[in-house]
């Protein structure tokens, strides 16, 4: 390729990108065009130690099936030296306005991806490399990419390594493959009155296309690590290969020479890199910061169900020993009235008072009573439940829905709760949605309820707007309370009474 066919190339690319911006509204953002190639292998060469050079050769893949080449690689004491050669290489735009120049890598046999240098096509579109690496065993493949300071190849993969029959070296039996590289998009969004540096005409001398090249991938690198939130997550380093991105635009149009062009512009091109990758793990150090305070958060949670529900069973034994007690009593009194039927009657009683007698104990009642108590102490281990006459209620506050949604985190307690329901079988279920997102709230509980083996036929669900408040709607607060959801869970086997209630019978007393 001569010298005015890749400045036509780099035009090209400039007038895509002002169209870009020409298609968006005002602060909207360009579509983002990737290029992914079918899946490959390379193999991997463990070059002999200090036994001589040896040659291997490139291939070109489907995305550029002319081109070729092919190096000299020597194994030698702490390096490995390779001299590689490469032609028909078009310019990289052809696979989009973000790709500005090639990149050599090598594979280790695991799958790991090394940058061994950049790939620049000279005339005629023939390139010639010569580095080095501390690897012993690799592979190499060459991609288009958007800087030559990136860390991770792109999806475009143009040439790869493939031995020759006399390549010196053993063929690693694990062969590297691209999906193992861990590749990181490097990609940006063209914002809407983003200025584009101008570009000189066809006429510019090789040096001063090179460094319009070198800085474009500059300008490639800041865009890309303002597009990972460098400015929010790596302000400090973000800043300066802005500045150094603009020194190297100013050195160019000051007429400041090749070398110190792409020396500046290669410097932003890696800082911009640097605050990429910085800004890249630290989102992601923040979001498991996040994470984490939300699994703290759900925990607490978890810790204060657990002592609701030993406040729940202090209030259990509270109500037993009052049952014993009661239970005494009443031997007592049977005991007294035996004995006040084996002495003579006694006289006349005054008029008639009328007094409560509780009625003798029923086993069936009692038994009921056992169950109810059962139920609401099960239920109350995952949410909070009382024992009201109209059944065992299970609350859901408004903390526990996002909207008419039931919060995730709550899907656990809902799941347990509804185990325990499916261990009674022939109650029945009431879902009352109260205030805001009435009708909706309860419904989206009983759908739980029922994908968690509560059969639909025993819950219904019901809204009730504000027909029941158990609070003043006068205060924040209030209206907090009121809006809650409430299981109500009744039939014959858990009885019609509380179990802390009991009935009693008038008669008139002698």
């Amino acid at each position: 390729m001569n010298r005015n066919l890749l400045i036509s190339s780099i035009l090209l690319m400039v007038a895509s990108i002002a169209w870009a911006q020409s298609q968006i509204p005002p602060g909207g953002t360009a579509p983002i065009y990737t290029v992914t190639v079918v899946d490959r292998t390379v193999s991997a060469v463990d070059y002999q130690y200090r036994n001589g050079p040896t040659q291997i050769d490139f291939r070109g893949t489907v995305l550029l099936p002319g081109a070729g080449g092919g190096a000299i690689v020597e194994s030698k004491t702490g390096r490995t030296e390779i001299d590689a050669h490469f032609d028909h290489l078009p310019a990289p735009t052809r696979y989009g306005p973000e790709y500005l120049t090639y990149v050599l890598w090598a594979l280790t046999p695991d799958g790991h991806a090394r940058n061994l240098g950049e790939v620049l096509p000279g005339h005629a579109d023939k390139a010639n490399l010569r580095v080095t690496t501390d690897l012993q065993a690799f592979g190499m493949i060459v991609t288009a990419e958007p800087y030559a300071a990136v860390r991770r190849p792109s999806s475009v993969v143009v040439m790869e390594n493939e031995p020759r029959p006399d390549t010196i070296g053993n063929r690693e039996p694990i062969q590297a493959k691209y999906e193992l590289l861990n590749r990181v998009p490097y990609t940006y969004n063209v914002q809407a009155g983003e200025a584009i540096a101008a570009a000189p005409g066809p006429s510019v001398s090789m040096s001063q296309y090179q460094s319009l090249v070198e800085i474009y991938e500059a300008q490639n690198a800041v865009n890309m690590a303002q597009s990972a939130d460098a400015a929010r997550f790596a302000p400090d380093v973000f800043a300066k290969a802005q500045g150094q991105l603009q020194d190297a635009r100013t050195a160019y149009y000051s007429k400041a020479g090749m070398t110190t062009v792409v020396t500046l512009a290669r410097e932003a091109a890696q800082t911009a890199e640097d605050a990429r990758t910085l800004a890249t793990e630290r989102r992601r150090n923040d979001e498991l910061a996040k994470a984490k305070e939300q699994a703290a958060q759900a925990e607490a949670l978890r810790t204060q169900a657990e002592a609701a529900a030993q406040t729940a069973q202090t209030q259990a034994a509270a109500a037993q020993a009052l049952l014993d007690q009661e239970r005494a009593a009443r031997q007592q009194a049977e005991a007294q009235a035996q004995a006040a039927m084996a002495t003579p009657p006694p006289p006349p009683p005054p008029p008639a008072q009328v007094t409560y007698v509780a009625p003798p104990p029923d086993a069936a009642a009692e038994s009921k009573k056992q169950v109810r108590f059962q139920l609401l102490e099960q239920c109350n281990a995952s949410l909070p439940a009382r024992d009201t006459p109209r059944g065992v209620t299970v609350t859901l506050a408004d903390s526990d829905f996002r909207g008419a949604s039931v919060s995730p985190s709550v899907d656990d307690r809902l799941a347990a709760v509804a185990s325990v329901l499916r261990r009674y079988p022939g109650l029945t279920v009431e879902v009352d949605g109260n205030e805001a997102y009435s009708s909706e709230r309860a419904e989206a509980v009983r759908e739980i309820l029922i994908q968690d083996g509560v059969p639909d036929s025993a819950i219904v669900a019901r809204g009730l707007g504000d027909s029941r408040p158990i609070a003043s709607n006068a205060t924040a607060a209030g209206r907090q309370e009121n809006q809650r959801v409430e299981i109500i869970v009744s039939g014959d086997l858990i009885g019609d009474m509380p179990y802390w209630a009991k009935s009693y019978t008038l008669i008139p007393s002698r």
